[in-house]
């Protein structure tokens, strides 16, 4: 029998984004080393549950992470740059009302950039 409980949870923060959820959660090993979870929850469907996907991050990678992370993200705006490719944040946006929010979603968490280096 594993003596396995959440008790190792550290810090938590959820990140409501639409139809997910992201959980960031610094854990603490047996040996008191830090590393991330990152959890993405989404609905599966009415009364289906839900369905997560969870990856570990451990401190010795964070840099490597975020760069790589940095890297896809950058690509991704120059890509979106070009035209070619559909923006459904703009979608979004051009099909609210003037002037209104989407209270059911947003886009980022408050606070700007995120820095593995703040963990």
């Amino acid at each position: 029998m594993s003596d396995y409980n959440n008790n190792d949870e550290v810090y938590s923060v959820r990140v409501p984004a639409g139809k997910r959820t992201y959980f960031f959660d610094v854990k603490e090993t047996r040996g008191k080393d830090l590393y991330l979870t990152i959890t993405e929850s989404k609905r599966r469907g009415e009364g289906e549950g839900f369905s997560k996907h969870k990856i570990f991050l451990y401190r010795e990678d964070f840099e490597k992470f975020e760069e790589g992370f940095v890297e896809a993200v950058d690509k991704i705006a120059e890509l979106m740059d070009t035209g070619n490719y559909r923006d459904p944040i703009a979608e979004r946006a051009a099909s609210m009302p003037e002037g209104g929010e989407d209270a059911g979603s947003e886009e980022k968490p408050a606070g700007g950039d995120v820095s593995f280096d703040d963990l």
